[in-house]
């Protein structure tokens, strides 16, 4: 029992106790005076406790000695058997206990959940490496004698591919006997986390930020691969050298001093790795190079890898030929020496991490080259971004970045649905960590930026693969975002055009998505948005220079979604606009009539989608509306009471001057763009596709002649057939016109060929040939009714 129960729980916890280990025999009145007296003795408080201790002792030290009549007995002679000493006002002082673990279930937590990628093993080693040599330069500075063996400061890999076996060699501070049972036989203790603590504590030192390591469980990372690990190490301060070594899921270790002449090392640490039968692929030199260049390509530190090399050179060929034979036998001619070329193979150590992290650099010593070729070989691209940003924020979260534009989007163009994209890589002290992040560092829009952020002080996991949501992390996305929208808008601002020409040809889908998903940053997109107009339509503008070309007096920003510029130019909703020479904007992309209604406004300019009901064009007349409802009121509610349910109301329009009709959607409802576009998801609901779409307005315009003739029949002959076809044919025509899609196409075609046929009867025939052909027939007839005339009759008479 780690903690003493209070004496309000002395009962429950005696009855329970008597009933677990034999008391279930004990009646119920036979505990209840025992409880009693519990609560009122008080005056063998202080002896209790020490009995209630040792036989609570007892219990949980051997259950199975227990004797539960000896219980029995002791409760009726008055004994008390108490698992807490009772309330005191003098209570004794709390024991303390610390936790235990079993070792080899936590070296299995670490081995096989921490990780969820082996070959981070390779990082986390030498990181390791890295804060030794670290520990050592910093400490040499008031320690001269620890560098008196004259080595340089690097770290070297070796792979035995045929055996299965990395030795990882630095020439850092070492470790005494006593620092690798501290370090190595301590689980979770980490050195470089407790050097750094004593320089902070330190008066006359500050803190090295180039130290990596933090958990102290990054070590044991190497039975990720191995079956068993070696530790040679040498401490400056120490005149021995020590060998630890360790197997995997085992709970001890072993260290001896090293005896062996040849393997004895000036100074450092020597890991050597005996890797599982399934992971000795990770021995091979190219593999090893290339994790060093993936993972540890900015450490400080050289890092040279044991690499297979060649040279070309020539050698005699011994063999003869039947044409030296020939010439020895004839020994007229000189027998020439014939050579070949052969490569001869050796093995070298070759620098792996030759290329500086351009980041830590002053932005005013880096040239433009510079930051592309680094572009080009981070992010394994041929051509060159279209802008560039390196920067450093300091303050409440530090960090350097450089990021970039690319030319052109991934050909697959499914960075917009997908944003895990690879394209941003985190580095912590100039160690790759991850680049699989989830929104985390850039929203989905943005998620064709391309960069790398290093930071010091990252909230990462243990096994530093994944960011931890935090502040600092929502502080770092912010400026992260910021530095991203001022990069693109100097590519708008260029004084090449074609820059951001090309950028909104491959990104503009991505910023349209960011007015959807980014209310916060509204301010920031909307100058970066490009469309087409009723007054530009080859040319993309602004919503600046929209703005700029206003009509004083106009108060919004008008626009129409249609599926191309040329639906959108001629479409009939345009036409009061157009005269009036207010400028439109189209919205030909599926994205744009979301992203725009997410806008809602741009400096304070709403916008106002001019297929929609209620349109003010800001020259209303009251009193000329007045007289046109009266003159066509009867006939709006006669043209309704013929569409019926087809339509929610007949209006008078204002938006229409050459046109008889249109068929404007409802205020709330979905435009003639958003239902075709909803039409065709795959996974729509028809329901919502029923609602959305239900309200419809048929806007009629009384200065055409169709409208006029109607009028005319409304008040003639209302239930004139003709008249009343010709509504429905009015109907279907607006219905194509104003973008939406009839319900019965056919039927609409056989409207449309009666109305031809009707229009079309004799209108290129001329009368005499018309009737030859109509008569012709019944020429027999006719002359059959010219031998019975009334004159001859007459005659006769």
């Amino acid at each position: 029992m780690m903690q003493r129960l209070s004496s309000t729980t002395t009962t429950t916890t005696t009855r329970s106790a008597l009933l677990r280990y034999g008391g279930g025999a004990l009646r119920r009145d036979v505990l209840a005076p025992i409880s009693s007296s519990h609560l009122t003795a008080k005056s063998q408080v202080g002896e209790s406790d020490t009995k209630a201790a040792r036989w609570f002792s007892i219990m949980s030290s051997d259950r199975s000695t227990f004797d539960s009549s000896n219980l029995k007995r002791d409760l009726f002679f008055g004994k008390r058997y108490e698992s807490t000493a009772a309330e005191s006002s003098s209570s004794a002082a709390a024991e303390r206990y610390e936790y235990q673990a079993e070792v080899s279930r936590l070296m299995d937590l670490i081995v096989n959940s921490l990780y969820s990628n082996k070959e981070v093993f390779l990082r986390e080693l030498i990181s390791n490496a890295s804060d030794a040599l670290d520990k050592l330069r910093f400490l040499s500075v008031t320690e001269p004698g620890l560098l008196k063996e004259a080595v340089d400061f690097d770290i070297r890999i070796q792979a035995d591919k045929d055996n299965g076996i990395i030795s990882i060699t630095d020439t850092g501070i070492g470790m005494t006997r006593q620092e690798l049972v501290d370090c190595l036989g301590t689980i979770a203790q980490s050195g470089t986390a407790k050097f750094l603590k004593a320089l902070k504590d330190s008066k006359d030192a500050g803190g090295d930020n180039n130290l990596i390591g933090q958990f102290g469980v990054g070590f044991y990372s190497a039975f990720l691969v191995s079956d068993r690990v070696v530790v040679s190490t040498k401490s400056p301060k120490s005149d021995k050298q020590y060998v630890w070594e360790g197997e995997a899921n085992a709970s001890s270790y072993t260290i001896s001093e090293e005896t062996d002449p040849e393997k004895l090392i000036p100074r450092g640490t020597r890991l050597t790795l005996y890797l599982k039968r399934d992971d000795k692929g990770f021995a091979h030199p190219e593999r090893i190079e290339k994790l060093v260049k993936n993972y540890s390509q900015f450490v400080s530190f050289p890092i040279y890898t044991w690499q297979e090399k060649g040279y070309t050179k020539e050698v005699e060929v011994d063999e003869d030929t039947a044409e030296d034979k020939k010439d020895d036998q004839d020994d007229k001619t000189e027998k020439k020496k014939k050579t070949k070329t052969v490569v001869e193979r050796y093995w070298d150590w070759e620098l792996t991490n030759d290329t500086q992290p351009i980041w830590l650099r002053n932005p005013k010593e880096v040239t433009k080259e510079e930051y592309n070729e680094f572009y080009k070989k981070t992010f394994n691209e041929y051509l060159e971004p279209l802008a560039s940003s390196h920067f450093t924020t300091e303050g409440e979260v530090e960090f350097r970045s450089i990021l970039y534009v690319p030319a052109f989007a991934p050909s697959g163009k499914d960075d917009i649905i997908n944003p895990k994209t690879k394209n941003i890589r985190l580095f912590v002290k100039r160690v790759f960590i991850s680049d699989d992040f989830d929104g985390e560092l850039f929203p989905r829009y943005l998620s064709f930026v391309k960069g790398v952020v290093d930071s010091n002080d990252l909230p990462l996991n243990v096994s530093r693969e994944i960011l931890q949501e935090s502040r600092i992390v929502r502080i770092m996305r912010k400026r992260l975002v910021r530095k991203a929208f001022d990069m693109i808008l100097g590519i708008s601002m260029s004084e090449n055009k074609e820059d951001y020409e090309k950028f909104w040809e491959n990104f503009g889908k991505h910023l349209k998505l960011g007015c959807i998903e980014d209310r916060e940053n509204h301010k920031r997109i909307a100058p970066l948005l490009r469309f087409f107009s009723s007054q530009s339509d080859e040319e993309l503008i602004s919503l600046d220079e929209y703005v700029e070309n206003m009509k004083p007096d106009q108060k919004d920003i008008y626009y129409i979604a249609a599926d191309s510029v040329t639906s959108a130019k001629n479409t009939p909703f345009l036409e009061k606009l157009a005269e009036k020479d207010l400028e439109v904007l189209f919205l030909v992309d599926p994205i744009d009539e979301v992203a725009i209604q997410n806008l809602k406004s741009y400096k304070e300019k709403n916008f106002v989608d001019i297929s929609k009901e209620d349109l003010d064009l800001g020259d209303k007349n009251e009193e000329k509306e007045k007289e046109m409802k009266q003159e066509f009121g009867q006939t709006c509610d006669w043209i309704k009471k013929r569409l019926g349910d087809k339509v929610a109301s007949v209006q008078i329009s204002n938006r229409l001057s050459s046109s008889p009709c249109v068929l404007v959607s409802g205020k709330f409802g979905w435009s003639a763009n958003m239902e075709r576009l909803m039409k065709a998801q795959s996974m729509g609901d028809a329901s919502s596709l029923e609602f959305m779409r239900s309200r419809r307005v048929f806007e009629i315009n009384p200065d055409h002649s169709i409208i006029r003739n109607l009028d005319d029949a409304f008040k003639t002959n209302p239930d004139d057939e003709d008249a009343l076809r010709a509504i429905d044919l009015l109907y279907d025509a607006a219905l194509v016109s104003s973008g939406f899609t009839p319900d019965n196409p056919a039927q609409l075609g056989g409207k449309i060929y009666e109305m031809m046929g009707m229009a079309l009867t004799g209108k290129w025939s001329t009368p005499g040939q018309f009737q030859s052909t109509v008569t012709q027939p019944h020429t027999p007839e006719t002359l059959e009714a010219e031998v019975v005339e009334p004159t001859e009759a007459g005659g006769q008479k």
